[in-house]
């Protein structure tokens, strides 16, 4: 248990910033959380409400990425700060700053409030995005050109290279804004210790209509606003365990200046697609059986950017080791299929497919 101690999750409003709200109120935890917009904390607190309850345990800050306002009033006497706040796209938009420098800037604000005020440990939210192994400076790399399109395992020693061909935005703005705290700590002279949490695609329950968009491949397939099912593939990993494994990187001492990948099984779109069929009945009855061609992706990702952010991974399997943090931190991830069909029927139970 916490012994009462302190704790800022950032983004509070967002899906993993909600769990990791919960799972440290649930520990025993003080937390604090920030938001765009007070106006936000009945809402917030509606969803909490679904998985624990806060008690007098819970408070709320206003704070923007995009501004220093509120940061230092936020962090002030907290021992840890969980920075999970970050926008989040999946097709890359027109102005590539739209995405970077909120993440960027966002990501110095917390760390450098953090730093500031003392806190012991931060732990950020990056992404399997930043260890992303078809766009690094290696071996016959070092020129800045993507690795050749093929299965691939990556871990953390790996870093995506902001600057390579075809690395999409999403990418480049996980891969800065963790590159920017780590500069932070490791210029700071003060004892506060940075660990990152990389999630791979996070599913699992939600509790209001406001959850990530990688909900959206679990949600579409339901609501069968796909027409049929590409071969696109991904690490998969349960939100409640992303949350589990934010606090073993801020509690254990050895998660000091560390990352740690987030990913569970490997599972293609056809895999989810059965998987939604054999366990959810009725509730599955939208859920396409067709498979479509990769060429047939590639040329309407030409017109629909969610496509086309996604087509140059189609056919290929592009996998993320989570070995390190179960081999550290005692982190286990939980099985597929408890992942899907939770996520599945919460969608339903909150009447959003």
């Amino acid at each position: 248990m916490s012994g009462g101690e302190t704790v800022l999750v950032t983004g509070g409003s967002g899906y993993i910033g909600g769990w990791c709200v919960a799972s440290l109120l649930q520990r025993g935890y003080v937390v604090r959380t920030t938001v765009r917009d007070l106006a936000k904390e009945a809402a917030v607190r509606a969803s909490l409400s679904k998985i624990t309850d806060p008690g007098n345990r819970l408070s709320f800050y206003a704070a923007n990425l995009t501004s220093d306002d509120g940061w230092d009033a936020a962090v002030e006497g907290c021992d840890y700060v969980l920075h999970v706040a970050s926008p989040l796209g999946v097709a890359d938009p027109k102005d590539p700053n739209d995405l970077i420098v909120p993440a960027r800037e966002g990501a110095k604000r917390a760390v450098g409030a953090a730093i500031k005020a003392g806190v012991k440990r931060v732990v950020l939210t990056s992404s399997v995005a930043a260890t992303y192994k078809g766009a690094t400076h290696r071996g016959t790399m070092a020129e800045g050109k993507a690795d050749p399109t093929g299965d691939w395992t990556s871990d953390e020693t790996v870093w995506t290279d902001p600057s390579a061909p075809k690395v999409s935005v999403y990418a480049q703005s996980k891969t800065l804004a963790e590159r920017a705290a780590w500069e932070l700590i490791h210029a700071s002279s003060t004892g506060t210790t940075l660990a990152t949490v990389n999630p791979a695609l996070v599913l699992g329950p939600v509790t209001s209509g406001d959850f990530s968009e990688s909900v959206q491949v679990v949600e579409r397939l339901l609501s069968g606003r796909v027409p049929g099912i590409p071969r696109l593939g991904f690490n998969v990993v349960d939100v409640r365990d992303v949350a589990d494994l934010h606090i073993r990187a801020m509690t254990d001492e050895h998660a000091a200046g560390e990352r740690f990948i987030a990913a569970g099984q490997y599972a293609w779109m056809g895999d989810l697609a059965d998987l939604l069929r054999a366990k959810m009945g009725a509730g599955a009855a939208k859920v396409p059986t067709r498979k479509v061609p990769n060429f047939v992706i590639r040329l309407a990702g030409l017109f629909d950017k969610d496509l086309g952010s996604v087509s140059s991974s189609l056919g290929v399997k592009h996998d993320y080791s989570s070995d390190k943090a179960q081999r550290m931190l005692g982190w286990k991830p939980r099985p597929l299929e408890e992942t899907i069909v939770d996520c599945a029927n919460s969608l339903i139970a909150n009447g959003l497919v």
